[in-house]
Parts: C-alpha cells; sequence; structure tokens
C-alpha cells in the first residue's frame, strides 16, 4: 500500500505540473492583456504594473516564476482588486464553495443510490419505471436551467425557500439541489445496472435459497458489490460539483469560489486564474487518489500493487 501510495503521488505531481504549464502557456498565448480593459490608460502607468506584476520579463523567466510560486502555494496579487491576494480569495470563497459541493454530493449520491436499488429491487414495475424516470428528468436537464426554474417555482411563486444569497443553511438547499440532480441521475442508473447484475449472481441465488430477507440481501451482500461503479464516478463527480457550481454560484449569488473564477476568466486577472486553476486541480487529483484506495477497501479482491504472475 505504502509503494502504491508513493507510486500515485508522483503521477499527482506529474500531472500537476502538466496542468501548471498548460495553464501558463494557454494564458500567454491569448491576446490581450490583464490591462486592455481599462479606459484612458496611461502608457506610463502600465509599463509599470507591467513591471510590478513582472509582465515585461521574458516568458521562460515568468514561467520560472510561476513554478517556484505555485511551488510555495503563493498564488500572488490579483491584478484587479487592489491590496488583494489569490490566496486570500481562496481562503475566502472556498469554505462556502467546499460547502455547497459537499452538500451537494451527499444528495447525489444518497438520493442516487436509493432510487438506484428501489430500481432494481422492482425491476419491471412501477417503482423502477418512476425511478429511472426521475434519474432520466435529472440527467436531461442542465444544472444551470434547473436552478432558474427552482428559483421560479419554488423560491418566487411557492415561497418555500429563498431566492438567492448565503445567510444559512436554508440558503444553500436549492443551489445544492440543482447542482446534484444531473449527478443523481448518472448515480442511479450505475446503481439500477450493477444491483441487476449482482441480482442474478450465484451468491445472491444462494441467500435466497437459505430464506435471507430481500434487504438483508440488499444491505449484507450485493450493494457493497454494487458500489464499485458508483465509487469510480465519485472522480468525475467531484469535477462536476465543483466546476458545475461555478454558474449556479452566479446564478444565486452565492460568494464562493466559482464567484472569483468567472469573474478572473472575464477580467484577464492571470494571478487569479492560474491560482484557483491549480487549486482545483491538487483538489480534483487527490480526489481520484482517494477514489483508487477506496477500491480496495471495498473490494478486497482488488489488488493495487497487481496481481503476481
Amino acid at each position: 500500500m505504502i509503494k502504491y501510495i508513493l507510486k500515485r503521488l508522483m503521477y499527482i505531481l506529474l500531472a500537476l505540473f502538466v496542468i501548471i504549464s498548460a495553464t501558463f502557456f494557454l494564458m500567454r498565448l491569448a491576446p490581450g492583456s490583464p490591462f486592455a480593459s481599462e479606459r484612458s490608460f496611461p502608457p506610463q502607468i502600465e509599463k509599470q504594473l507591467n513591471a510590478k506584476y513582472g509582465l515585461d520579463n521574458p516568458w521562460y523567466i515568468q514561467y520560472k516564476d510561476y513554478l517556484i510560486d505555485s511551488a510555495s502555494f503563493d498564488f500572488g496579487e490579483s491584478m484587479k482588486y487592489k491590496m488583494r491576494s489569490t490566496n486570500d480569495m481562496i481562503s475566502e470563497g472556498f469554505p462556502i464553495s467546499l460547502t455547497l459541493g459537499i452538500e451537494a454530493m451527499l444528495l447525489a449520491v444518497g438520493l442516487g443510490i436509493l432510487l438506484g436499488v428501489i430500481s432494481a429491487l422492482y425491476h419491471n414495475r412501477f417503482p423502477d419505471y418512476l425511478a429511472t424516470t426521475i434519474a432520466v428528468v435529472g440527467i436531461s436537464i442542465p444544472s444551470f436551467v434547473l436552478a432558474g426554474l427552482l428559483q421560479y417555482f419554488v423560491a418566487l411563486k411557492l415561497g418555500w425557500f429563498p431566492i438567492s444569497g448565503w445567510k444559512g443553511f436554508i440558503y444553500s438547499i436549492l443551489p445544492a439541489f440543482a447542482i446534484a440532480m444531473t449527478h443523481m441521475g448518472f448515480i442511479a442508473k450505475l446503481t439500477r445496472s450493477s444491483m441487476l447484475e449482482q441480482n442474478n449472481s450465484d451468491y445472491v441465488k444462494m441467500a435466497r435459497a437459505k430464506g435471507i430477507g430481500k434487504w438483508t440481501i440488499v444491505f449484507r451482500h450485493t450493494l457493497r458489490n454494487a458500489l464499485l461503479p458508483v465509487v469510480t464516478y465519485i472522480g468525475p463527480l467531484t469535477a462536476g460539483v465543483v466546476t458545475g457550481s461555478f454558474i449556479v454560484e452566479q446564478i444565486f449569488a452565492i460568494p464562493g469560489l466559482g464567484k472569483h473564477f468567472v469573474t478572473s476568466i472575464s477580467n484577464r486577472d492571470y494571478t487569479v486564474i492560474m491560482g484557483t486553476t491549480v487549486f482545483y486541480s491538487i483538489i480534483l487529483l487527490l480526489a481520484v487518489f482517494i477514489v483508487d484506495i477506496l477500491y480496495g477497501i471495498i473490494d478486497p479482491r482488488i489488488k493495487l500493487r497487481g496481481a503476481k504472475k
């Protein structure tokens, strides 16, 4: 296990190096500059700003400085917001985005597994059709469209929840549900197909022949084996929750990290764009790493170091 963890950590560092390099060169290849949108900008001031942020240095000097700063987790000062560093913006916005993301993941995984189990147990009956319909609807409607529908019908018309803002737990319910619905549908479909496969296996037939109850078989035997595809999906689920929350945070006026990321792109704020990109990349790579570790915990038949010949 230790050897496998060290090997995966080396791959994570290599992937981070590729992501950092790609982000840097893509930003430099894009036309314009962070100060191009200013009105009546004196050339002398623009020259001073370029010197302050190192934009007048050769590209290899900028690349070297960017690698060193990223390795020390110092993402620099924002080019658009005075006296604000990228690290401060991440520390302020990420806890909010993390809270929203965890809530959305719990909803997606919990409801998805529940719908998948019900659908598999009542195969080709009304509960199966109902659960499948809910899953397909969740997959079909984009999160930003669902967010607008929830705001109009549930918040504005019915008045059950606030329309926007972030002043307590009740403000997170609608945006978390909007983010979770698509992933909930995928998890429900994965759980259903995997459960149906497990229900036709020999060990389940033997358990039924012994007179073991239906729900006992589910929780003691089939569900654990059926969760492997769901665990595989946790990595993309993390990416979807993180990136999908960008637009949803804008719609619900949530002051999370997604707001800073979207604003930095429109402002061409190089330091914030690259800092948030690297930060999110670290989170996603660690999520995939944790998923690989969970394989061996859920199914002991999986050997992380590979089978010996």
